[in-house]
């Protein structure tokens, strides 16, 4: 069973992200059950990341830059590419030409208007959050995905094939977002344990990042009846994007 899990973690790090990982035959069927802690994994790397270049002094907003850049590094712009064709399928006026146009992999106008609003979303909100950075950017990257699974459960997928397609057999349930849900929770909590007089920076880590996460799943789905695997990687980006701008209120 450990052994199992800890497969299927190596396959959602293989999936999800650029990291090396040992040459193993990895099942991809699960990942999408493990994506939080993907998620977390993230933010944690670039967590450290920032704090090694804040003890070398370098400016917080050059840090924030860096950060962001290597934040579409470790993905491989996975996300970001998704964020992009689902911005380029909603543009069309034709709703039954929305899906062809997300599957051509020529980025239009919109798409490219997209990546720059939420890169820059990012590296500003980012520079205006001078506390707790590790913490945030763990918190951001894993209600993103988290936002993803909610998207996998509740809502059909349209494509019959795609590298999204198993994901909807792997979470079949509500109950299947709950670990994702207390883990992010518990990371929530963690700024309490750290300063007590952080319980309303807390409370809007946690309310607001699975609020965001939720209705950026129900949005995309309102528009296009359903989601692909480009909405599962906008629904990541805008919800990092938009949970960094809450924060920066706190």
């Amino acid at each position: 069973m450990i052994l199992k899990l800890g497969l299927d973690f190596l396959a959602a790090i293989a999936f999800y992200t650029c990291l090396p990982i040992p040459k193993l035959k990895l099942d991809f069927q699960r990942v999408a059950c493990l994506v939080p802690l993907v998620g977390l994994i993230v933010g944690g790397i670039l967590g450290l990341l920032d704090l090694g270049l804040f003890l070398l002094g370098v400016p917080i907003l050059t840090r924030s830059a860096v950060v962001v850049a290597s934040w579409m590094a470790i993905t491989g712009g996975l996300h970001l590419d998704g964020a992009m064709d689902t911005a380029d399928g909603l543009a069309v006026q034709d709703p039954q030409r929305r899906l062809q146009v997300m599957a051509d992999s020529v980025t239009g106008a919109f798409g490219a208007m997209v990546a720059i609003a939420i890169l820059i979303l990012k590296i500003s909100a980012l520079t205006d959050l001078d506390t707790y950075r590790p913490l945030i950017l763990m918190a951001a990257c894993g209600w993103g995905r988290w936002g993803q699974q909610v998207a996998i459960a509740c809502y059909p997928y349209l494509k019959p094939t795609g590298k999204g397609a198993f994901h909807k057999a792997a979470i079949r349930s509500y109950w299947d977002l709950l670990p994702g849900l207390l883990l992010l929770l518990g990371l929530s909590g963690v700024q309490i344990l750290l300063n007590r007089d952080r319980i309303v920076a807390s409370l809007a880590m946690a309310l607001g990042g699975s609020a965001i996460a939720i209705v950026t799943g129900a949005w995309l789905n309102y528009k296009l009846g359903g989601h692909t695997g480009d909405t599962y990687g906008a629904i990541v980006e805008w919800t990092e994007a938009v949970f960094l701008c809450l924060l920066t209120a706190f």
